[in-house]
């Protein structure tokens, strides 16, 4: 696909496929606007549930519309006992979003609108799978360790609920509120790989679950939400605060990526990683363990020295959820349970304004070869 002149745009960085309403980056500052609010006048101020309905209904809702709205994912929270058996039959050595991705291609076969895109049932979808895949994640992680899932919590708040079914205790405040505002960080950023992966399906005029499943597919990458493991590996690589200059310099002098540095869109740093870099240390701190974000920050310290480059949401997202307690294999998994709302936002705006999704390629093959042997007709 070529920009106005016809020049290929490798990536199609920069380039403007649709209108939308939900969210804006600007990398230069920088800013992540969602409905009009600075991501950093929402983390801290509105709770999950609260983001999704903004996301989903361009406006904040009030404080009788909340316990409605809360009540309405709470009861969406169970998972059918078939996507449950399906996850106790995986084997584990598949890969943890693979099974995301099949379990949610379940909850399509089984649900008797599934193809109904209509409005309201499209809402009526993009609030059942908001509401169900913590608790598969939940359930993945029970299954891995060999334990049964724990049934959903409908007398707490997504968050604490989240927490609840991976480790089948209450969080503390502090981590409660540590998870949601990392679940908050999480649920939208503008057209990111997965989410325009959601909007291409959507552009075919296919169903919402389908339009889920690919963007599972894209966020699963190591160069999208797959990142955030790789981050946690890294730490984990390199092992203390004392060796973290060393490590940096030979990926550098090898050429080796450094995950959770650098961002296609961001050039001034990463919103996120400011709100996410403060609440790994308070966490850290509030767990007695801050060898992880000591780790991270000489690390990022040495980036900083010799690239001049600067952490992204993955880097430090990577030990929020490793200290809450989330599997280093399920991180992914964590990411994509917060971006539904925001794929289910733009899967709803893309049917409300459709139009097929269809870029052209610049050729560089041949033409006008023939077969051999002649005039075959």
């Amino acid at each position: 696909m070529g920009d106005a002149t016809g020049h290929v745009v490798s990536g199609l960085e920069g380039i403007l496929a649709f209108e939308s309403r939900i969210a804006y980056i600007d990398g230069s500052l920088p800013e992540l606007t969602i409905r009009g609010y600075r991501i950093e006048d929402i983390v801290g101020k509105l709770g999950f549930e609260e983001m999704a309905f903004l996301l989903w209904n361009d406006r904040l809702l009030d404080a009788g519309e909340l316990a409605q709205f809360r009540n309405g994912l709470t009861a969406q929270r169970e998972v059918p006992v078939p996507v449950l058996n399906l996850l106790k039959s995986i084997p584990k050595s598949a890969d943890p979003m693979a099974t995301m991705r099949t379990a949610v291609s379940m909850l399509g076969t089984l649900d008797p609108d599934a193809d109904d895109v209509s409005p309201e049932d499209n809402l009526r979808k993009a609030a059942s799978l908001t509401a169900k895949f913590p608790t598969i994640v939940a359930a993945q992680a029970r299954i891995d360790a060999g334990h049964e899932p724990i049934a959903p919590d409908p007398t707490v708040d997504h968050a604490a609920n989240y927490y609840y079914m991976l480790h089948g205790e209450r969080p503390t405040e502090t981590i409660r509120r540590t998870l949601e505002a990392t679940l908050v960080l999480y649920a939208e950023h503008e057209t990111n790989a997965s989410t325009f992966a959601c909007r291409v399906v959507v552009g075919t005029l296919s169903d919402f679950y389908s339009a889920v499943v690919a963007g599972i597919g894209a966020i699963k990458g190591s160069l999208h939400g797959g990142a955030i493991e790789d981050a946690m590996r890294m730490f984990m690589a390199v092992g203390s605060p004392e060796r973290a200059a060393a490590y940096v310099d030979d990926a550098l002098a090898n050429k080796r990526l450094l995950p959770g540095f650098g961002h296609r869109v961001y050039r001034s740093g990463d919103p996120r990683a400011s709100e996410l870099r403060g609440m790994a240390q308070a966490l850290g701190r509030s767990v007695g363990d801050e060898r992880w974000f000591d780790i991270a920050v000489a690390c990022e310290k040495r980036m900083q020295e010799t690239k001049g480059i600067i952490p992204n949401v993955d880097y430090f997202a990577a030990i929020v959820l490793s200290q809450i307690g989330f599997p280093l294999g399920l991180m992914t998994n964590v990411v994509a349970s917060a971006r539904i709302a925001g794929w289910s936002a733009h899967i709803l705006e893309q049917y409300a304004n459709n139009r097929l999704i269809r870029p052209r390629a610049q050729y560089t093959g041949q033409r006008g070869l023939r077969l051999p042997g002649g005039d075959l007709s």
